[in-house]
């Protein structure tokens, strides 16, 4: 695992401490945690599809969509475990159609599938929203869940550390973790090895979706409500996240704890905006640009690597 994306986040840390001195008032601490831990989650599920040389466009409206069935279910149940499930279910459910569609629709590329499920998405959550806005209220459980604390941490960042060491074992401990690594790596590579390439695409879309749900638990559960508004632009904040940790576009490589670390990078950023009085239209246009920063320094980065090949087969001939 490289240490640049971590060195990047202690080095911006320091500098935003020294700038401003409330931002390592714990109180501030723990807002960053909380406010970035479904950017944290989502882009976990956002990695996986990326290091298959794809992306989810949908997450956000995806994440909106799993919050109003979650909370059509609460006005007819009071049962948290089945305003998780629903939500669960709906975010699963719409990543699975994304698979499905990308893999068996033959489609050359899941941005086309994802986009659209984007926009339908958003849409069903609007149509389902008992007068298209905003449903107050979540049961108890989901409101702990998304907006308590545990020794001062946010339990909703806990929650993202249980994701993260489930994601850890699927990536580095069990085979269909590196089969995703090895698709992402080259698919026809794979295909002649074996490997259920189509399986394994479908998979992290359901993941990707199964995410978005866990997501808008945590979002609910914070806010103590449901909206079909929720989630807007996610899909570039997680994007962001992992390209900023350091995964690639090209696929096959890229590390989960980096995809974290560059949530909180994001979360850090905003935060010491805020804290600086800057107008949210510029924190956007900031965002904005260190996400093309970030891609330029993955396409130099690949650039140099082809490159450093090129020299070390010439050396050897």
């Amino acid at each position: 695992m490289s240490l640049g994306p971590l060195l990047i986040l202690i080095i911006l840390i320091a500098v935003v401490s020294l700038i401003t001195p409330a931002f390592l008032k714990p109180g501030n601490l723990g807002n960053i945690l909380a406010q970035t831990a479904v950017i944290a989650l989502v882009a976990m599920g956002q990695q996986l599809v990326i290091l298959t040389r794809g992306v989810d466009l949908s997450v956000g409206s995806n994440l909106a969509l799993a919050t109003v069935i979650g909370g059509l279910v609460y006005q007819q149940v009071d049962a948290s475990i089945a305003v998780i499930m629903a939500m669960l279910l709906a975010g699963a459910a719409v990543g699975a159609v994304n698979g499905v569609v990308f893999v068996c629709g033959r489609l050359p590329h899941p941005f086309i599938i994802t986009l659209a499920t984007l926009s339908i998405c958003r849409g069903l959550a609007l149509a389902l929203a008992p007068g298209h806005t905003t449903m107050r209220g979540m049961p108890e459980a989901i409101t702990a869940i998304g907006g308590g604390t545990t020794f001062g941490v946010p339990n909703s960042f806990l929650v993202v550390g249980i994701f993260g060491l489930l994601f850890l074992i699927l990536t580095k401990a069990m085979v269909c973790g590196r089969w995703i690594y090895a698709v992402g790596g080259s698919p026809n590579a794979a295909r002649s090895m074996g490997i259920p390439v189509k399986g394994v695409l479908l998979s992290t879309y359901i993941i990707s979706g199964f995410c978005a749900g866990a997501g808008a638990v945590l979002l609910a559960g914070r806010t103590g409500a449901a909206s079909p508004i929720y989630g807007n632009l996610l899909e570039l904040d997680t994007i962001a996240a992992v390209i900023i940790g350091g995964a690639s576009f090209l696929g096959g490589r890229g590390h989960l704890g980096h995809a974290l670390i560059g949530a909180v990078l994001i979360g850090v950023i905003r935060n010491a905006l805020n804290l600086l009085g800057v107008d949210v239209f510029f924190q956007m246009i900031a965002i904005g640009l260190v996400i093309v920063i970030a891609v330029e320094a993955d396409v130099l980065r690949n650039h140099l690597e082809a490159r450093a090949r090129v020299l070390q087969s010439a050396r050897v001939q």
